[in-house]
């Protein structure tokens, strides 16, 4: 007997694409469920605020459920859209006022506007305790270098953004910010025992899972004491810290896989079984179309192959639906985006920001 297809796996994966508009062959694949969603970085949203809600009710149309639209719009430098929307300092900054409060409320602001415009996910905050100071890719992306600092902005950034309607995703489990290479372009080894991730890097996720954060995202980073060989991304070991450890019952989204920390190594079909076997619930293949449906098939073929996968499979696709169903954002009409983009909240809270910053 012919093997059945396992149905829905491609929905694991969240992609990119290029352009402001969304490609024929994108679109399909939403409604063939061969993608969970898709990420936008800047040649996506290049066109303001109309064009971007534009192309997000497009992803939405084409996709039968609710789908992941994401950004990485943390503030400081890592904020792939501009003015009109709110202009947001660095994390660091944010911190250094001292005030959870506000910082909930800027977060807030920041995920009204996103939830405007049909984004229904925000990777961010960013988690990680910046304790090297050579690092190349945290630095100020962080709150701080202690971790009761990261621990309590990390929170309310995770409230702030949930209040919205959209979903927060806590990064880079667990944790990048101990580490003097960029993912983006090697692949870093933090040394630290055990002890020392407990008290340092792991207190900041750890509130984020207290405070009630839909998604993760993991690092592409080895921790020695948890898994010498894999960077966490596919390691069931640290994987397996996340949920038992931490108690997080949330969707574990994968960092890019064509990073080269992961992608100089693993070719993607391996990547993408190692990844959701480790137990990430969503990988994210952020540029090439090709790459994307290579993942998309080697899911596939595992779960026709292993029903220990299928059934690995299954598990993530019951939390990718949970946290789907938690985002209520739909981009609104132009008359609507006028109102919260830019608008009058957006406004007094830029104005108390360079207040703070001027002091």
């Amino acid at each position: 007997m012919a093997s059945v297809r396992p149905p829905f796996i491609g929905e694991l994966v969240m992609g990119g694409f290029g352009g402001t508009s969304l490609p024929a062959a994108f679109a399909r694949a939403l409604r063939e469920r061969r993608r969970g969603g898709a990420i936008l970085f800047k040649p996506n949203v290049e066109g303001g605020p109309r064009q971007v809600a534009a192309l997000a009710r497009e992803i939405h149309a084409a996709a039968p459920d609710t789908p992941l639209v994401g950004v990485d719009q943390e503030g400081g430098r890592v904020a792939r859209l501009k003015a009109p929307l709110l202009d947001v300092p660095p994390m660091r900054e944010v911190a250094s006022w001292g005030d959870t409060g506000l910082a909930e409320r800027i977060a807030h602001a920041v995920g009204a506007e996103l939830a405007a415009l049909g984004f229904t996910i925000d990777f961010a905050p960013v988690l990680d305790v910046n304790t090297c100071p050579h690092n190349p890719v945290i630095g100020d992306r962080a709150f701080g270098d202690d971790a009761e600092t990261c621990a309590r902005f990390g929170a309310a950034w995770v409230r702030g953004l949930q209040g919205s309607g959209l979903l927060a995703c806590g990064k880079h489990f667990p944790g990048h910010g101990d580490t003097s290479k960029d993912s983006h372009f090697d692949l870093p080894v933090v040394d630290q025992p055990a002890l020392r991730l407990e008290r340092v890097e792991l207190v900041p996720f750890r509130a984020a899972v207290a405070a009630g954060v839909a998604t993760l995202m993991t690092a592409h980073v080895i921790y020695s004491a948890l898994d010498r060989k894999r960077p966490a991304t596919l390691s069931p070991a640290a994987c397996t810290v996340l949920r038992e450890s931490l108690g997080f019952r949330g969707l574990l989204i994968s960092d890019d896989l064509e990073m080269q920390a992961v992608s100089a190594r693993w070719t993607v079909e391996d990547a993408a079984v190692q990844a959701i076997t480790a137990g990430c619930d969503a990988l994210l293949v952020c540029w090439s179309d090709e790459k994307q449906e290579r993942a998309v098939e080697a899911l596939t073929r595992e779960a026709e192959r292993s029903p220990a996968f299928r059934a690995r499979c299954e598990e993530a696709l019951g939390r990718l639906r949970e946290a789907r169903s938690r985002a209520t954002a739909r981009p609104l009409d132009d008359p609507g985006i006028a109102q919260v983009v830019g608008g009058a909240g957006s406004r007094a809270l830029a104005a108390e920001m360079a207040r703070r910053i001027a002091r």
